[in-house]
């Protein structure tokens, strides 16, 4: 079978069923093995040199570790029988897009909203994102459900297509590698500045296309909706430089051109407030109807992405 219907089963599978927690998950693995490899390589480096080199160490383990071994699982499941090997494609493509999961658990952050529990409402909240949670008022947290479900678009839909469309499944299990070491370690702060480094600027240059594509994407599934296209675009293009991330602002700004809202401010991590600069500083609060587009919107964009994926997998047709 054509590796397009596979990519088509994995967008629907992490749509219908998400992460369920009892599973076996990629990315837990990928998890701890990093936790191990950064903890075995930072005791054998303490100068910015050293750890730098350490980093790239970790981020050539880790990537390269775990395409080599879905590569070769893939091929003995082959040697087995073919049907193995493309069931076991499609979980290892199902767990490197996470769209679905993202969505339920935004939707169960604006329904604790609506509700009136803004306690319950925090707490899920920060399931989801890294700011402290436990002192924003209603608005920011709608704020926030946009930010990261906009940016997880990227992340979680976009970039695992494209890599999987054009690599198949080796290719996306790499991306994911890379996208995971960049939210563990690819931090500019004390304990990751050096250690951090190569797997931040790796994830840069790996998502540097798939944000792109991504804001051209919430643009294109605007109309859908009754939202701008134009506005989307236009702020994807002027407010794309909002954050030290080349990437990360490029959806995160047509999403908040398309809603009418700003996004971005000042928040606080791990007890350190941030002062981001604004995206699309002339928006509107975050109102429940924009948070609720927005997911919608997601979830539009993201059949456009699989439908595109589907088409470059059929076109090139090597993998299967």
């Amino acid at each position: 079978m054509n590796g397009a219907w596979l990519i088509a089963l994995a967008v629907a599978a992490d749509a219908l069923l998400g992460d369920p927690p009892s599973w076996p998950h990629l990315v837990r693995y990928m998890g701890r093995a990093i936790t191990f490899l950064e903890g075995r390589l930072r005791s054998l480096a303490s100068s910015p040199l050293g750890l730098r080199l350490a980093g790239a160490v970790l981020v050539l383990l880790v990537v390269g570790g775990f395409a080599l071994a879905a590569a070769l699982c893939l091929a003995l499941a082959e040697a087995v029988a073919s049907a193995l090997a493309w069931l076991l494609g499609l979980v290892l493509c199902w767990q490197c897009i996470s769209a679905g999961q993202l969505w339920r658990e935004a939707r169960s952050v604006l329904a604790a909203l609506e509700g009136g529990d803004l306690a319950l409402a925090r707490s899920r909240l920060a399931m989801i994102v890294g700011r402290e949670t436990q002192d924003l008022e209603p608005e920011a947290v709608r704020r926030a459900v946009v930010e990261t479900v906009a940016e997880n678009f990227n992340d979680g839909v976009v970039a695992p297509l494209l890599y999987l469309a054009l690599l198949g499944p080796v290719g996306a299990v790499a991306y994911k590698a890379v996208n995971t070491l960049d939210s563990m370690v690819g931090y500019r702060d004390e304990r990751y500045l050096y250690l951090g480094w190569a797997a931040a600027r790796l994830d840069d240059l790996a998502g540097w296309l798939p944000a792109r594509l991504s804001a051209l994407l919430l643009a294109a599934a605007c109309p859908l909706l009754g939202l701008g296209a134009g506005d989307a675009w236009r702020v994807a293009l002027r407010d794309h430089g909002a954050h030290k991330s080349p990437n990360s602002a490029w959806p995160e700004a047509a999403a908040a051109g398309a809603l009418g809202v700003r996004l971005g401010g000042p928040n606080r991590y791990h007890g350190v407030l941030v002062d981001k600069p604004w995206i699309n500083p002339e928006g509107g609060p975050t109102e429940s109807l924009q948070a609720k587009q927005c997911v919608h919107l997601m979830q539009l964009a993201t059949i456009l992405a699989a439908g595109g994926a589907f088409f470059v997998a059929w076109g090139l047709g090597w993998w299967a």
